[in-house]
This record gives C-alpha cells, sequence and structure tokens, in this order.
C-alpha cells in the first residue's frame, strides 16, 4: 500500500509481510507463531528483561531478544532450537531457584506463565540450590494480596503503574537480592498512594499480585468467564466476569476489549459487591396508597410511568416534562433518552449532568 514500508521476513520458515515498524516479536504473534515471555505485556512499552525470547537470527553471532529486537527485510529468524531450549530452560531453572514451591495451594495455579512454561521445557526447580526469600505476605489493603517471594522481577507491575495508569505507585526497590517492587518506603497501599485500579494485578505472570476479593473463590479453569461491559461511566470499557456456581467471584482484564484494551479502573475491577447485595432491588416497586412500597411486574410499573406523564402533559402541557440522562450511561441510551422527549414529550427538555 502506498505510504506504507512492507518488510518481508521468514520465521520459523513462514514468510510474513509486515506492515509498520514491528518486532519479532510482534511479527511473530500476528502469524500466530508463539515466542514465551515473561516479562512482555501488550500494553507496555518492549523492556527485554526476561530474556526467554530470544531467538536465533541468521547472520547474527547471538540470540536476540524478540520483544525488543526491530524486523528487517528478509530476516530469517528460528525461534527455537537446541541452544534456544536449553538456554530458557536455564532461566526458568534460576527463577524457580528462589521460588516457593507452593504451587498445589497458590492462588494463580493453572493460570500461572512460570508454572505453564516449567512444564514446558520440563524444569522441576531443583537444579540451582541457594538462599531463598522468607518476606510475609502483605494483605495491608482491601484489593490487593502481594506474596513478595512469588515475584520474578519481571518489573511489569512497576512499568504498566508508570506508563499506563501513570501513578507512580511501585518501584523496584532494594539491591541485589533484595530487590523487589514496593511502594516508597515499604508503605502500605492507600487511597494517599494508590488508585487500587489492579492494573499490576492484571499484568503479573505469577501468583505475586493477586485480587484479595476473589482468594479462595475458586480456580481459573473451574470459572465461566462472561464479557460484558462496565456500567460505572460511559466509557464502554469490557471486561471479564468469572462466574463460579451463578455467582461472580471477581473481575479479569479482557485484553483484546476495542476501547480499554485490558485497562480497568478501581470501580469496574473491584466494584461488582452489589450483584449480590442482599439489599438489591431486583424488581420494580410501586408505592401504594399506605405510602408503603410493594413489588410489581414491569409491565404494571411501565404502564404507572406513562400515565403519571400523560395526566402531567394533560394538565399542565407537554412542556413541563422533561428527562435526564447521565454520563453513566452508553451514548445509545443517552440518544435513546433524547429521542424519547423529542418523539414522546414533544418538547427539548434533555439535560444531563455532564454539563457544565
Amino acid at each position: 500500500m502506498p505510504g506504507k514500508k512492507i518488510k518481508k521476513v521468514k520465521i520459523d520458515g513462514r514468510r510474513i509481510a509486515c506492515e509498520k515498524e514491528e518486532t519479532i516479536l510482534q511479527a511473530a504473534k500476528k502469524a500466530g507463531i508463539e515466542i514465551p515471555t515473561l516479562c512482555h505485556d501488550d500494553r507496555l512499552e518492549p523492556y527485554g528483561g526476561c530474556r526467554l525470547c530470544i531467538v536465533e537470527v541468521k547472520g547474527v553471532g547471538r540470540p536476540l531478544p524478540a520483544c525488543t529486537t526491530p524486523v528487517t527485510n528478509n530476516m530469517e529468524v528460528r525461534t527455537e532450537n537446541d541452544t534456544i531450549k536449553r538456554i530458557r530452560k536455564n532461566i526458568i531453572s534460576l527463577l524457580l531457584s528462589n521460588h516457593p514451591n507452593d504451587c498445589m495451594r497458590c492462588e494463580k495455579t493453572g493460570d500461572c506463565a512460570l508454572q505453564d512454561l516449567a512444564y514446558r521445557y520440563d524444569v522441576d526447580g531443583s537444579r540451582f540450590e541457594g538462599e531463598k526469600w522468607d518476606l510475609p505476605v502483605r494483605e495491608d489493603n482491601p484489593f490487593i494480596t502481594y506474596e513478595p517471594d512469588k515475584c520474578i522481577l519481571c518489573g511489569r507491575c512497576v512499568r504498566i503503574c508508570n506508563e499506563v495508569v501513570m501513578a507512580g505507585t511501585i518501584d523496584l526497590v532494594g539491591r541485589g537480592f533484595n530487590s523487589m517492587p514496593d511502594t516508597a518506603f515499604r508503605k502500605p497501599r492507600s487511597l494517599d498512594n494508590c488508585e487500587f485500579c489492579g492494573q499490576c494485578v492484571s499484568t503479573c505472570p505469577t501468583g505475586a499480585l493477586t485480587d484479595k476479593k476473589g482468594r479462595g473463590k475458586g480456580r481459573t479453569y473451574e470459572m465461566k468467564k462472561v464479557r460484558t461491559t462496565c456500567s460505572y461511566c460511559g466509557t464502554g470499557c469490557n471486561f471479564d466476569l468469572n462466574v463460579k456456581n451463578g455467582k461472580v467471584v471477581k473481575v479479569t482484564s479482557a485484553y483484546d476489549a476495542p476501547v480499554n484494551y485490558g485497562n480497568l479502573c478501581i470501580k469496574g475491577r473491584y466494584g461488582y459487591d452489589f450483584i449480590h447485595n442482599a439489599d438489591r432491588i431486583k424488581t420494580p416497586l410501586i408505592r401504594k396508597g399506605d405510602d408503603s412500597f410493594h413489588e410489581a411486574t414491569w409491565d404494571e410499573a411501565l404502564e404507572l410511568i406513562a400515565d403519571k406523564f400523560s395526566g402531567l402533559m394533560k394538565k399542565y402541557g407537554n412542556k413541563t416534562v422533561g428527562a435526564f440522562s447521565s454520563s453513566r450511561c452508553t451514548n445509545e441510551e443517552n440518544f435513546l433518552i433524547s429521542k424519547f422527549a423529542r418523539t414522546v414529550f414533544r418538547n427539548n427538555n434533555v439535560d444531563n449532568c455532564a454539563r457544565v
């Protein structure tokens, strides 16, 4: 196409056309070729920290990280061979040398990238021995559980907090063996230093960061994911409701969502308690003569509303009624309330809470 630089590369024998400045990892993913990685998240800038995505490039004397290496025209790439497998196996073995062996009761079992790669490359964690962390579990806030012993220092939580949320809540603190992501001065998370958006949880590849509200309520493979749209504002963010036994257990990111690409705020990720709240109104209520509310059907409620509006317009005129909408509604819902006012009330008395 005019104006676009088309680069043709060969990955594992397959010819791929790249239409922009893509990395080897992006080109491979587009072609359905999987390259393992632990530090990469499509929402973040390439980092090249874990080195698991190293690949062999023809004419280059050393393996290159696929996530940070841009493709060049006629490049030939081999994503895996005996040497690459050996290096990846060594990296995973080093990560597991300081990782707790509690997969049977870990909250992330079945959804852990490190666990999957250890299985894929047949690593049991017994090759290297050395000092292990023995740090307390941090549950000093309402939403996020932090188990520092399970951190692999991929930096994803730090980067998403700085690059996407731009809150700067956490950073890598300490040096050497004592390095770990934490808040300034290791203070507990609070609304003073954290937005509690859960972005760090959504990007963590291990069980180091998990949603506190969903802990112990089921494994990932036991839950049915239901895609829905957040109703807290009109942005239209999508996410997945994780449902078990007919109840919402937690919310997880939908990385292919066209509006938010897996990013959520505190309301979208943690504001789902109302769904199963005992005080939630589930049916329309109509005030009777004794000034108390009684349950009614939707037909009864809508007929009552229509009668009330008709009576008001007949008695006082159609300009005495109007419609008031909210920015929490979608554009389509706001359009409908506007159309309702103009076609049913036959006036322009429409307002919105966001008007200034």
